[in-house]
């Protein structure tokens, strides 16, 4: 079984900083893309960035500038956000996600989500 375990969300003033951690575990043999979403209260899951095991990153048009998504090298399934210049509409919980999984014993690939993280930021 893979599990995904988010941490680093929180409360902090707009303009202020956090940096989201995901590390994934379990018979994971490889991973292709890794990525954080959120979702606001009344609003629909949002991609918020993507890293692929290969190829370019992408964000979305409200974080372009502002968050970072890194992988660790070290640590293949370990995926961090970081974000700056906060803002109130970022509030939501941030989730983790990793796409196409193949876990060894597996018979296909999976995705997996973790179970979120609350970050809240105040005006």
């Amino acid at each position: 079984q893979v599990q995904l375990v988010e941490s680093g969300g929180g409360l902090v003033q707009a303009g202020g900083s956090l940096r989201l951690s995901c590390a994934a575990s379990g018979s994971i043999f490889s991973i292709n893309a890794m990525g954080w979403y959120r979702q606001a209260p009344g609003k629909r899951r949002e991609l918020v960035a993507r890293i692929p095991s290969g190829g370019s990153t992408n964000y979305a048009d409200s974080v372009k500038g502002r968050f970072t998504i890194s992988r660790d090298n070290a640590k293949k399934n370990t995926v961090y956000l970081q974000m700056n210049s906060l803002k109130p509409e970022d509030t939501a919980v941030y989730y983790c996600n990793a796409d196409d999984v193949w876990s060894i014993g597996s018979s296909r690939f999976n995705d997996y989500w973790g179970q979120g993280t609350q970050v809240t930021v105040s005006s």
